[in-house]
């Protein structure tokens, strides 16, 4: 039987529970109907707690916002190697899939993804085994 190390497990765990949370909010309020009706067009005409909540994610799918951000999130964590930025992708991505972000979602999300299931030590055990020395993030220069 395979050892999954902690960081997979907390991405499955983390990710089952926003996904339960999304479809909550998707099928639960927003196409159930539990916001008003009547809420106004804009922040300035003064929204209750309710319309500011619709209104906040009326803006998000907007222009596919939310899939954007994912998208955004998961190209700068791919080309920086930044792990906060790939949780902050696949989060984006996994919402967006699911509220109607499709197209950058699914992209930031995968982005995402490659740099989370990547992990330190799978790294340095084939550098190991090939003969080469760990790279420890400091270099030693050479003289002569």
């Amino acid at each position: 039987m395979r050892q999954y190390d902690g960081s997979r497990i907390s991405l499955v765990v983390a990710s089952v529970v926003l996904l339960a949370a999304v479809f909550g909010l998707r099928y639960g309020l927003l196409e159930a109907g539990a916001f008003p009706l009547d809420c106004g067009e804009s922040l300035a005409e003064g929204l209750g707690p309710w319309c500011a909540t619709k209104w906040l994610l009326v803006q998000s799918f907007l222009d596919q916002r939310l899939g954007w951000l994912s998208f955004a999130c998961g190209v700068a964590a791919f080309v920086l190697r930044y792990r906060p930025l790939a949780w902050g992708g696949w989060f984006g991505g996994l919402a967006g899939l699911v509220l109607y972000s499709f197209d950058p979602s699914a992209v930031g999300a995968l982005l995402s993804l490659l740099v989370l299931a990547r992990s330190g030590p799978q790294r340095r055990r084939g550098e190991e085994e090939a003969g080469e020395e760990p790279d420890r993030g400091l270099r030693v220069q050479r003289l002569g």
